[in-house]
């Protein structure tokens, strides 16, 4: 009963509060009666505009790009999960050591092929240096890791710095390297 009482006092005083709004609404024309709710009509149009298709639209037109960045970000996590497995195998039945010739062969054929001219090898013991001169980005990342995945070698020591845009061809525009780093090869196997 309470609850009903209550209600009903908040209505009457919700009429009185809208009354002198009626005795404004009713002193008006018809023209004008007519123009007042064309313009609260375009202004609800206008608000539910904004609020609720004009953000459903946007999301619509974001989304097939979103997908596909999302599809991209996947593929990159299954190709690393790809390689941690990778990687743990290789640690849980560890392979004969090779060689050190076969290394020595082995990384200065990659080298060749992934980095050309712009980079040169030096051995010292079982660390071999790489100088690199405007070496493409790309292909240095590709072979850094074809190193780690084939003869186990690490990169123990790296100064890089960014070629001056002089220093590369103007058609291309990967990112070069200058500089060097020192790679220490596994224990070579016991002849």
């Amino acid at each position: 009963m309470k609850n009903s009482a209550s209600s009903i006092s908040a209505a009457a005083s919700a009429a009185r509060a809208l009354q002198p709004l009626r005795v404004r609404w009713q002193q008006l024309a018809a023209r004008e009666q007519t123009l007042v709710l064309v313009a609260g009509a375009l202004l609800a149009l206008a608000l539910l505009w904004w609020l609720a298709v004009a953000p459903a639209l946007g999301s619509l037109r974001t989304a097939p790009a979103r997908h596909a960045q999302a599809d991209q970000q996947l593929q990159q996590i299954l190709k690393m999960q790809a390689q941690v497995q990778q990687l743990r195998q290789n640690a849980a039945s560890p392979a004969q050591p090779q060689p050190m010739g076969d290394l020595q062969s082995q990384l200065q054929k990659s080298l060749q092929a992934e980095l050309g001219g712009s980079a040169q090898m030096q051995w010292l013991g079982n660390r071999a240096q790489v100088t690199l001169t405007a070496a493409p980005a790309p292909a240095l990342a590709r072979w850094l890791a074809q190193v780690r995945d084939n003869t186990h070698a690490a990169a123990s020591e790296m100064k890089l710095s960014r070629a001056a845009a002089a220093d590369k061809p103007a058609a291309d525009a990967a990112t070069r390297w200058n500089g060097s780093l020192v790679l220490d090869l596994p224990e070579p196997a016991a002849p």
